[in-house]
């Protein structure tokens, strides 16, 4: 069961942890975007070089799923999922984090999760609608026509199964890793905690790139021309 964690309120509004953490990291993710693009040099610093690399590598991710054009044009939007979300990953490795302790980790958050999956559905549509129109772009859920009464029902489920299974997958996950990790630290407390975190490393960036990986894979299915 997730762990509500509530710091203050605003009137009826409960503040928790994960929305302080949430804020943490959008104004950390803010400045450092500004330091980064504020006196862009031919011969880039440390910063700006970081930032190029980073740049490059996700444009190439994304351009094997959704294609060199659609990329450029969209590439802010799966960016932004990538960096919001590998950041709030990376952040349960820092000591005090974690949903049993101060402040929590976002992603091991459903209403997080389940925002992000909200995001990533009007995301798929509002772009399949701008490329292909309302019209063309409705009509392809009942595709192929012949078998329309059978096809629009279930192509319109999948729709909505998808972002509540990007959302339960990046919540499990997380909110797993997290809670066998802790659970490490009680039982073997040397040695197995270095090893966890190590692991998790490489388990933030897994999750991060799956969930961009297949909102991307959704956006080219939305996009994609009949033939």
């Amino acid at each position: 069961m997730e762990h509500t964690n509530v710091l203050f309120s605003i009137g009826p509004l409960q503040v928790t942890s994960t929305v302080v953490s949430m804020w943490g990291i959008i104004l950390v993710l803010t400045l450092l975007s500004y330091l980064a693009t504020r006196k862009l040099k031919d011969v880039p610093g440390p910063l700006q070089n970081l930032a190029e690399m980073a740049v490059e590598k996700l444009q190439s991710f994304f351009a094997d799923s959704l294609g060199v054009k659609h990329m450029r044009k969209y590439f802010p939007i799966f960016a932004t999922f990538f960096i919001f979300i590998i950041v709030s990953n990376y952040s349960g490795l820092l000591p005090g984090v974690g949903h049993l302790k101060g402040m929590a980790q976002p992603t091991a958050s459903l209403s997080v999760t389940a925002g992000l999956g909200v995001v990533a559905f009007f995301t798929t549509h509002i772009i399949g609608v701008r490329e292909r129109g309302l019209k063309r772009y409705a009509v392809s859920f009942a595709k192929p026509l012949y078998l329309c009464v059978l096809m629009l029902p279930l192509n319109l489920i999948e729709q909505f199964i998808r972002p509540m299974s990007l959302a339960l997958r990046l919540y499990g996950n997380m909110y797993g890793e997290e809670t066998v990790t802790e659970q490490l630290y009680e039982i073997f407390p040397i040695g197995a905690p270095l090893i966890m975190q190590v692991l998790s490393l490489l388990f933030c960036l897994l999750q991060a790139l799956v969930f961009t990986m297949l909102l991307s894979i959704y956006v080219s299915e939305a996009v994609e021309e009949e033939e």
